[in-house]
């Protein structure tokens, strides 16, 4: 408050001998926080300072990027990168970037990664669902800090890392506990003390990120944001294999072409997308109980088979049929993963768009799977070929789990490193931590149904009233796997700030499309299982015209 006095008395009397000994103020601090931001290079963190085992840590570039930098909107920071060093020579190192505003609030976010991570998360832009017109985190004075997940991979899902366990344990839970004590570290040497605030946001393997974060590392965070989470990685990539088994059996004959899937999809928008079942008709499904009952998988036989003995474009045949059938049932591998015996129906009759890359360009895979392939498939194959049985020769259209015990146990055991579905949620919730759980109603790639499944199962243990004390879930219609026929974006961590430091609870919050062709139009997000209709007045494209219905 002083120096803005200052500043505004210079400007009235135009004293330009004080005019420059501000100046020689503002430069001398901005050259404090440069020789702060140099002096980090070659900081070494212990071993002892990180809560999992490692060999310690170190910086390896600091550098300050100025304020006005070419492609930079986030004010004055300093960049650290360094490495965290595995305890075995033969497991990669966990790549890091911490990010320090030169104006810092006194918090901090880490920032998720996504599919099997092996990029540097850099923190450095938006979190995920975050809309384009708001700051930054970092432009908003957060440290950010992001990592690569402990290991590097190539484009789409690349499990090769998965063969050694201590790149596995990272990546399935312990990287984002490593990173998180070397920020910290890092942090104190900076600014001289620790945040006050510490939060995690992610999509995808971020949300799970986030989830991991809460069950498994309750006192080092205080809230998270879980948009459409991968928390059961191991399950969920079996049901992905299940989708590309169903899809490539019988070699190919049940596998649904682009042309095919638009078929499906375009009849299940005409059934659902109605002014009956939502009150309008804007590209978006947003009853999906009404969905299910006037689409369903008896409504593919009745309307879109074809004649005996024909296969166009313009229908299903049953082997065709069958394959929508399997991939809207849930899968049930036969045995527990991480105390989840059933992965729930994908929502292809829902008005998820199952794009080319879903079912692939061709009926039949190649081994290994190539990225024109399908890709709830590539998914599954890697988790199957890497990760569970380590042979990257296997055919994973012959994978079973229930070939063996010993398969079964590995299974199990896998899910144990990688799946977050049975860590408890009570020590995040007893120290006051809040989640804001968020999926979309047309994910192809996660099914929706899947983090509702978390969010009951939470509810079962935690109590109604326990629950909605710290968690708030929204089941968003028209949102896809960060994408969709509703393009949503909101603040989540604006929302979970309002509700960690001021008790805010949320409620009902509102979401902006956008998508280039309706790009800012607004919907609420309703607290699940309420879902928004249209009152009958107003601008069918403001979220002021809908209430929310069904809780």
């Amino acid at each position: 408050m002083m120096v803005s006095k200052l500043g505004l008395r210079v400007a009235v009397l135009g004293c330009a001998v004080f005019g420059a000994s501000f100046g020689a103020f503002a430069n001398n601090d901005a050259s404090k926080a440069r020789q702060a931001c140099v002096a980090l290079s070659g900081l070494r963190v212990p071993a002892s300072a990180i809560g999992l085992p490692t060999t310690g840590a170190a910086v390896e570039q600091a550098s300050i990027v100025a304020a006005a930098a070419s492609g930079s909107a986030n004010g004055e920071y300093c960049a650290v990168k360094g490495l965290i060093s595995p305890v075995s020579p033969a497991a990669p190192a966990i790549e890091f970037q911490v990010n320090l505003p030169s104006a810092w609030n006194g918090k901090a976010v880490q920032l998720g990664g996504g599919g099997y991570d092996g990029t540097l998360v850099t923190a450095t832009g938006r979190a995920a669902l975050e809309p384009a017109d708001i700051p930054t985190p970092l432009e908003q004075g957060f440290v950010t800090l992001g990592s690569d997940g402990g290991h590097k991979g190539g484009p789409g899902f690349d499990g090769r890392f998965g063969l050694n366990d201590e790149a596995l344990l990272n990546y399935g839970k312990e990287s984002i506990k490593k990173a998180h004590d070397v920020a910290i570290e890092i942090i104190r040497k900076r600014y001289g003390r620790a945040p006050g605030r510490f939060y995690f946001i992610g999509g995808s393997q971020g949300g799970h990120e986030a989830l991991d974060a809460a069950a498994r590392y309750p006192t080092d965070y205080d809230g998270v944001v879980s948009n459409f989470p991968a928390y059961n990685v191991t399950m969920l990539h079996l049901a992905s294999l299940n989708v590309g088994k169903a899809v490539y059996g019988n070699h190919g004959a049940g596998w649904l072409s682009p042309a095919k899937t638009k078929l499906l999809t375009d009849a299940v928008y005409a059934a659902c997308d109605t002014v009956a079942l939502d009150g309008v008709k804007d590209g978006i499904i947003s009853n999906v109980a009404g969905c299910n009952a006037a689409f369903n998988i008896e409504t593919v036989k009745a309307k879109l088979a074809c004649p005996a003995g024909q296969d166009t474009d313009s229908c299903l045949t049953p082997t065709q049929i069958a394959t929508v059938e399997r991939i809207t049932s849930p899968y049930r591998p036969g045995f527990p993963i991480a105390g989840m015996s059933e992965f729930p129906r994908w929502a292809l009759l829902e008005g998820a768009l199952f794009q080319v890359f879903d079912f692939g360009t061709r009926p039949v895979p190649t081994n290994p799977p190539a990225q024109t392939d399908a890709l709830l498939y590539n998914a599954g194959a890697a988790t199957a070929k890497y990760i569970i049985t380590r042979d990257p020769s296997l055919d994973a259209l012959t994978f079973d789990p229930n070939t063996s015990a010993a398969l079964r146990a590995r299974t199990q055991e896998v899910a144990k490193i990688m799946d977050v579905t049975d860590v408890g949620l009570t020590a995040f919730r007893k120290k006051g931590g809040k989640i804001i759980l968020v999926h979309g109603t047309a994910d192809d790639f996660i099914s929706p149904h899947n983090t509702v499944a978390y969010y009951n199962r939470q509810r079962e243990l935690q109590g109604s009233k326990a629950l909605d004390s710290f968690l708030r879930f929204y089941l968003v219609p028209g949102l896809g796997h960060g994408m969709g026929p509703f393009n949503a974006k909101y603040d989540g961590l604006k929302v979970l700030e309002e509700w960690v430091e001021k008790g805010r609870a949320p409620g009902t919050l509102t979401a902006v499309d956008e998508n280039p062709a309706t790009k800012g139009r607004t919907r609420p997000m309703c607290v699940f299982p309420a879902w928004p209709r249209y009152g009958g007045t107003g601008p069918v494209d403001a979220a002021s015209s809908y209430h929310c219905v069904g809780r």
